[in-house]
């Protein structure tokens, strides 16, 4: 496995923040992929999904938003956070600008990069959105008001989700994805929560489960490339 390269971007306002960019030999998607609200591009869960993501042959430019650049601990406002997903996708193709360009990320990562595609903020280029763990609602607060902006994204979404998360209800979500239609894919993880930790009941290990994710995401984008 290849080291990540360490790279810098302007990502709004004059704010510079950092990225890691993985790229394994035989590459064939590159996916711009945000972290979550509480934690870094380095977080455990990100540096153990890029590496098996790149299993499967797609690189990933991980990033920081600029809170968590300057180690703050409160998420920027929305409109820092999808004008950062946007740079982001933006310095992620300069860097690798033959390969088919997709982004999203785990949990807030997630809806942020879903809400920069609503808002066109990205790239034409872009072939679909990854959600991790999309956060429909706050914890255990079930609700859809989050979800609303979906259908203003034009790019084919995939859903990737635990029956166990907290921040998204399966019952509100599958009627959502439904009604999205061709533009939306669901995947459901058997027991897993929102850090898609499952249950030992499941007998299946955190590496497992992540090779699960990387290989339900390597097939999904296959399939959008042959759809275009």
């Amino acid at each position: 496995m290849p080291n990540p390269k360490h790279l810098h971007f302007q990502a709004v306002e004059g704010r510079e923040v950092s990225a890691l960019l993985l790229t394994p030999k035989n590459a064939k998607f590159l996916l711009v992929l945000a972290h979550g609200a509480g934690a870094s591009m380095t977080h455990p869960f990100m540096q153990s999904l890029s590496e098996a993501l790149a299993a499967q042959s797609i690189a990933t430019f991980r990033y920081n938003f600029p809170y968590m650049e300057e180690s703050r601990h409160i998420p920027d406002r929305p409109a820092i956070l999808t004008a950062t997903v946007a740079a982001a996708v933006q310095a992620a193709q300069k860097a690798l600008p033959n390969l088919p360009t997709f982004a999203g990320g785990k949990s807030m990562g997630a809806r942020m990069s879903s809400q920069a595609a609503a808002q066109n903020f990205l790239p034409q280029t872009v072939r679909g959105l990854i959600f991790f763990g999309f956060p429909l609602h706050a914890p255990n607060k079930p609700d859809t008001k989050r979800a609303t902006h979906l259908t203003e994204v034009k790019v084919p979404m995939l859903f990737l989700q635990g029956t166990r998360d907290t921040l998204a209800d399966l019952t509100l979500l599958k009627p959502i994805v439904k009604k999205l239609g061709k533009q939306a894919t669901l995947e459901i993880i058997p027991t897993a929560d929102h850090s898609f930790h499952v249950l030992k009941s499941a007998k299946k290990s955190d590496p497992e489960i992540l090779k699960e994710l990387a290989t339900a995401t390597a097939a999904w984008m296959q399939a959008t490339e042959w759809a275009n």
